[in-house]
């Protein structure tokens, strides 16, 4: 029996492995590709691309555990199906129970890898392939700190308290140096609002101008900035929930709730951060019951096919209860665990069917 078990992880593992290192060369080809469209502009040049492709292997990685696992189990079940090793198995002795036992331990590993890879290698590094196109593209450099973003824009340093969703500024603080270095005036604003062409209109502005030992303070309505900033480049540059670990977002929904702002979209990253490794494992289970069809329902091609269309459906589930949960308010916890809860039911109920033929 423990012979059977270990070459049985063995097949799906390896399965998995190769599945896994397809789909991340795919995901890496395409980023090339993409990519190859922005060359030569401003100084982004192809050993930025490749450090590019290559920081974004991490974050594609934490995506693909799932889906990945899987298609492996799939492929590795449906193989043992056609060879009759599935059936070999079955009058052996070994339980469906026994199976979905064996998938649990080798589904560990990866899910252990998932977190770890989510919440200590993804996020650093797609926070840098995203500075890294930014300054070599626009030459704008920047970081997110509590205090809000901060941008290096020439001679101007900006500091932005919080960017709304519809690319409204709040809490817009302007340093201007001289060529030489020193502080020539420094702009607060209360909002700004994107109209065309890099241009910004700065709205209650206060003007701290420094010349000559000489302070002037005047209050404008409003005044026009133009920056390289713009909506697009602010959605790169500001890390998104989603791709914080999960030991940031708590730290930043603390944060956010001291100052009384909004933190739904936040808590539901959290959750999604610490559940979705666990998908790895509700993802194999469900692969188990395609190995009580027989052959005549569908050969190896088809049944790893029907696995990628269940991974773009766990995918856009997922996503669409994300959505749903800030449109609705739902209980972040139920937007998060929710897609995985409905797979995990239909394995279960799939395998019940299955043992009762």
């Amino acid at each position: 029996m423990r012979v059977i078990r270990r070459y049985l992880s063995a097949e799906i593992t390896t399965a998995t492995l190769l599945v896994f290192a397809a789909l991340l060369m795919l995901f890496a080809f395409l980023d090339l590709i993409r990519e190859l469209a922005e060359l030569d502009k401003g100084s982004y040049r192809l050993p930025h691309i490749m450090a590019y492709v290559l920081l974004s292997v991490p974050g594609h990685a934490y995506e693909l555990f799932p889906i990945a696992a899987l298609i492996g189990t799939l492929f590795a079940l449906a193989q043992l199906v056609a060879n009759s090793e599935y059936t070999v198995m079955r009058v052996s002795g070994v339980s469906i129970p026994r199976m979905a036992l064996t998938l649990v331990e080798v589904g560990l590993l990866f899910s252990v890898l998932s977190f770890v890879t989510g919440e200590f290698l993804a996020p650093p590094a797609e926070q840098a392939a995203q500075q890294l196109r930014a300054k070599a593209i626009t030459g704008v450099i920047a970081q997110e700190f509590r205090s809000g973003l901060w941008v290096k824009d020439e001679r101007h340093f900006v500091n932005i308290t919080q960017v709304m969703p519809d690319s409204v500024l709040q809490g817009v603080k302007i340093y201007e140096f001289d060529a030489e270095h020193r502080l020539r005036r420094i702009s607060l604003a209360r909002r700004g609002e994107y109209v065309s062409d890099n241009l910004w209109r700065l709205r209650d502005v206060v003007q701290t101008d420094f010349a000559d030992r000489k302070t002037t303070v005047s209050r404008i309505e409003q005044a026009d900035w133009r920056s390289v900033l713009d909506p697009r480049l602010l959605s790169v540059l500001l890390v998104v929930p989603e791709q914080m670990s999960a030991w940031n977002l708590y730290f930043y929904m603390q944060h956010l709730r001291e100052n009384n702002q909004q933190t739904s979209r936040h808590e539901i990253a959290f959750w999604n951060k610490l559940i979705y490794p666990f998908a790895v494992l509700v993802m194999m289970v469900l692969a188990l019951p395609f190995a009580y069809y027989q052959r005549r329902v569908g050969g190896v091609g088809a049944k790893v096919f029907a696995g990628i269309m269940l991974g773009i459906a766990f995918a856009m589930l997922g996503r669409l209860f994300t959505y749903l949960g800030l449109l609705r308010d739902w209980p972040p916890f139920w937007s998060a665990i929710l897609p995985t809860l409905m797979f995990l039911s239909l394995a279960m109920g799939m395998m019940w069917w299955g043992e009762r033929r």
